[in-house]
């Protein structure tokens, strides 16, 4: 049995049974991302798919859910269809339950695997680093602040080009981030960041985008319960400083929790924390560089906010609780430069093929930068705001494929893989793709649009807003 048949049992096990994937995952063979790992193009054991096929097979099981099988029935028939609709979000839980209101871009799987067939983070690691020949650092440091880490790419990146642009400058780098996994992937990346540049002071923080620039929550009971520690690394390599960092997981396990707004359904942290990274014997120079707890500067050089937000959120809510709080952090000088998901490509062709008329990126950088005027208001006039013409402001990544990989016939893997990718950046939530992948049309639309295009590509959209410099 192929994987692909295998996946369109367990799928059809699912429905008629009214079981998640993930449960069937887990009762099946104690893993509950089985199946999403399936379809990103894991292979699997025999063992495993014998395991799989006799849960399925097993009377009890079958007997055991023929109640909810009838229920399953009627929740796939044409009413269910209408959750994918155009424009549909996550269904509402009419119980008010927070954790069932999901957020695609918190699907793990989809996006690590994202993260690991598409060059988005590369791309984007070379357009931010355009910006630092129009910077204009001020002693003590170039400051940098980065609105959403993820798993470090992107930021690791923009190091190495700033240590080329600027090798003898100190660096102070606040990165935010509410994933503990993203946090744990991005401080594997910086042990060698520490030994090409040592006098670097790294701050990373679970804050709202509101406070984080300032390291400094809204509210008095976040501010009394805020947790705020200092590692001063030691040694001279980068073996030395990685198992230092690599020491600090029970305290991230202990304090980088979140949990869910009882308002938004979004992720939010437990109790604020600010963790500040430097080597120890740089402490003296980094004296004026280390942020201090209560009086931290967040005059930025440069702030680098790529994807902040959901592509389905509100232009107004865009700019509100994003762009302008981020362009108040803005030094002498500093630029902001926002990157989002553009559409009008082969990826999105994919998703209309399956979901006609559908369109997430409402809101263009147009649109954006106007609202956020508007909501700076005053405070926004010494500022400017760059929306560029596209061939400035568009950019093109893809999904790597091998040369003999699109042909008249494409791998399995392949078609998982990019059918992933699209709606990844599509943002359609689990509910929405329920209703579509128990046939082959999704995969066949896949392969249809590799075919014509002879492969996967995305265009994203960037625009810069930058503060006028300080006259002598």
């Amino acid at each position: 049995m192929t994987t692909e048949a295998l996946l369109r049992e367990i799928s059809e096990y699912c429905r008629r049974v009214g079981m998640a994937e993930s449960t069937f995952g887990r009762l099946a063979v104690n893993d509950g991302k089985l199946v999403s790992r399936l379809r990103t193009g894991a292979s699997v054991t025999i063992d495993t798919m014998e395991r799989v096929r006799g849960f399925i097979g097993s009377p009890a099981n079958a007997a055991g859910r023929r109640g909810k099988a009838k229920t399953a029935a009627a929740s796939t028939s044409s009413p269910a269809i209408v959750s994918a609709k155009p424009g549909n979000g996550a269904a509402a839980n009419p119980n008010g339950d927070a954790d069932k209101n999901f957020r695609f871009y918190d699907n793990r799987q989809k996006y690590l695997s994202f993260v690991n067939t598409c060059s988005e983070k590369w791309v984007v690691a070379q357009r931010v680093g355009l910006e630092l020949d129009s910077i204009h650092p001020r002693p003590p440091a170039v400051r940098v602040f980065d609105a959403g880490i993820g798993d470090g790419t992107v930021l690791t990146r923009v190091m190495r080009a700033m240590h080329s642009r600027f090798p003898a400058m100190p660096f102070y780098i606040v990165g935010k981030e509410i994933s503990l996994e993203d946090i744990r992937l991005a401080l594997q990346k910086m042990p060698d960041r520490f030994f090409e540049h040592p006098a670097s002071v790294l701050v990373l923080t679970n804050m709202f985008y509101s406070e984080a620039p300032w390291l400094a929550p809204n509210s008095v009971s976040a501010a009394a319960s805020l947790v705020w520690h200092e590692v001063g690394l030691t040694g001279s390599t980068a073996h030395e400083f990685e198992e230092q960092i690599t020491d600090l997981e029970p305290f991230l396990a202990a304090n980088w929790r979140a949990k869910v707004s009882a308002v938004s359904g979004n992720p939010m942290y437990e109790k604020p924390v600010v963790l500040v990274l430097y080597r120890e014997d740089y402490k003296f120079l980094l004296d004026q560089v280390r942020p201090q707890r209560g009086n931290v500067r967040a005059d930025y050089d440069l702030i680098i906010a790529s994807q902040p937000y959901r592509a389905r959120a509100s232009t107004e809510f865009k700019a509100k609780k994003v762009i302008a709080p981020l362009a108040r952090a803005l030094g002498p000088g500093g630029r902001l430069i926002a990157i989002h998901s553009h559409g009008d490509d082969p990826a999105l062709e994919i998703v209309q093929k399956v979901w006609p008329g559908e369109n997430p990126f409402h809101t263009d950088r147009h649109a954006l930068l106007r609202a956020t005027k508007e909501e700076l208001g005053s405070a926004g006039r010494d500022l400017n705001f760059n929306a560029y013409a596209d061939n400035r402001s568009l950019f093109k990544y893809e999904m790597h494929t091998l040369p003999t990989e699109i042909a008249a016939s494409i791998g399995t893997s392949t078609l998982f893989a990019a059918w992933n990718a699209a709606i990844y950046v599509a943002q359609i939530e689990d509910q929405r793709l329920e209703a579509v992948m128990n046939s082959h049309a999704y995969l066949d639309a896949t392969k249809e649009v590799l075919q014509k295009y002879g492969g996967l590509w995305f265009w994203d959209e960037s625009f810069v807003i930058s503060r006028k410099r300080e006259t002598v």
